[in-house]
């Protein structure tokens, strides 16, 4: 009997049974907010990423689904996906450490502070980090290291950390978006057929109004914020000053970083140099805190103790006593170690997305999506539903613009729609949604450096919020046109 099962052929998967695995994730995400808060969201994302997709694989075997060479396909291309993500996590961390004890991140606090008008930090905060993602084309770099500096500005002027890495991101993410040296921009246009110029001039339509609404939100919450001033922050100032060498000298670290940028030497080779520079760093602009940080001597040799230092930072918990308790939080970096919880929930989320892809579950739910599609406002809508449902399901950006390109492409052509209509759909969706999803690769990193809950800085991210909902509205109105043209 159990041979005749099977050799049966396999049975359709109803919407149903496919929906179950998000369903199961949605609701267990919900109760644990409403339960716990959001502050451990991350923790609790791991475990239950890997329960559903135990699920979707489950179902896929009640179903009599073949699973062997679906499997292997799917790990083949997160594990694609999952290097180069993996390197840039573990390089972050050793950015992150190495720029805040070479006196980068204090020295850019303190000018920072002494420069910037507090009222319009959160507006400077946006622009200077949409300047900086246009000219690296990467939003990522831009958070681990302007971004840092900016949050430990405005938590010296008592902003909520919600609300400024709400403008930090929205910032790094506008400028990832329009600049030409974009990892994903390159990838929609291409993925979709689009000159790259010609899809980001099409962007234009949805990407300047979000912006412009961004800059609005966070000018008047500025000006409705009193920010602490005064003796206090004079004593932080002073306290800075005290520890490190706040030296312009020490800006040559990320002007350098910049010009590597420029010259598109790649994200994980620009944070390796970033790395290096920042270990010069510390020798000689830092030399002080050497003893400091350092563990108790091992050798008579003074270069052996200093190796074992730097390999200390790069790789561990490192912190210094400032006899403050917001500074002693601020100046304390995780290194390698500091990012291996978000690495684990990452590979979490890629094992979700391989289940929901090798089980087949997500192509019931797209094709189902995709046999209601008729009219221009409808395909536009869904284009940008997939891609949000993609950033969840696959956890990782990068697949889902490719997913989403050609799983449209073909429809886009048969309806005469234009393809830098698609492509505009799916940057809109995906590279600036996956900062927003807690288990996402995106939201896990940027979480992590910032130290900020995907989930309390989600609100705040208002051009990331507003961008596919003026997708959404520009799709309805044929802003743009309709049929297809030749960029």
């Amino acid at each position: 009997m159990d041979c005749k099962l099977n050799n049966k052929k396999h049975i359709d998967i109803p919407l149903v049974a496919a929906l179950i695995p998000i369903t199961l994730l949605i609701v267990g995400i919900v109760l644990f907010l409403v339960t716990n808060g959001a502050d451990d969201i991350q923790l609790f994302s791991q475990p239950l990423l890997i329960l559903c997709g135990f699920a979707a694989l489950s179902i896929a075997i009640i179903y009599r689904r073949p699973l062997r060479r679906p499997l292997k396909i799917s790990i083949g291309k997160s594990f694609t996906q999952a290097v180069p993500v993996l390197a840039i996590l573990l390089l972050i961390g050793t950015v992150s450490a190495t720029w805040m004890f070479s006196g980068v991140v204090p020295t850019l606090i303190c000018y920072g502070m002494e420069v910037l008008n507090p009222n319009l930090f959160l507006v400077t905060a946006c622009c200077i980090c949409a300047a900086v993602s246009v000219m690296s084309g990467s939003s990522w770099t831009t958070i681990a290291t302007i971004g840092v500096a900016f949050m430990g500005i405005g938590i010296m002027w008592g902003y909520s950390p919600g609300w400024i890495a709400g403008a930090i991101i929205s910032g790094a993410y506008f400028g990832d978006k329009v600049s030409p040296l974009s990892d994903t921009t390159v990838l929609a246009s291409s993925t979709c057929g689009v000159p790259l110029m010609s899809h980001i001039r099409y962007m234009m339509f949805t990407t300047i109004p979000a912006m412009l609404l961004a800059i609005i939100v966070y000018l008047l919450v500025g000006l409705n914020t009193l920010p602490e001033t005064g003796e206090s922050n004079m004593e932080i100032l002073d306290k800075l000053h005290g520890t490190f060498n706040i030296t312009p000298l020490c800006l040559l670290i990320p002007v350098a970083t910049l010009l590597i940028l420029a010259l598109r030497a790649g994200t994980i080779k620009t944070l390796v140099i970033s790395t290096v520079l920042g270990i010069i760093g510390i020798f000689m602009l830092q030399p002080q805190l050497l003893p400091s940080i350092g563990s108790a001597p091992v050798s008579d040799s003074a270069a052996v103790n200093h190796i074992r230092t730097i390999i200390g930072i790069l790789t561990t918990r490192t912190s210094l006593n400032m006899d403050h308790p917001l500074l002693d939080s601020l100046v304390t970096t995780g290194g390698m170690a500091g990012m291996i919880p978000t690495i684990t929930l990452v590979l979490s989320a890629l094992f979700f997305g391989t289940a929901m892809m090798a089980s087949g579950l997500l192509s019931v739910i797209i094709n189902s999506i995709m046999r209601r599609l008729k009219r221009k406002g409808k395909i536009v809508s869904s284009t940008a539903a997939t891609g949000l449902l993609l950033n969840c399901f696959t956890g990782d950006q990068y697949l889902s613009i490719i997913l989403c390109g050609n799983i449209y492409r073909n429809l886009y052509r048969r309806r005469s729609l234009d393809t830098r209509l698609l492509s505009r759909t799916i940057e809109d969706s995906t590279s600036v949604t996956s900062v927003l999803i807690p288990w996402n690769s995106c939201g896990l990193t940027q979480s992590a450096v910032l130290g900020v809950a995907t989930l309390a800085y989600f609100p705040f991210c208002i051009f990331n919020i507003a961008s596919p909902l003026v997708t959404l509205l520009m799709g309805f109105v044929s802003v743009g046109s309709l049929k297809r043209q030749v960029a």
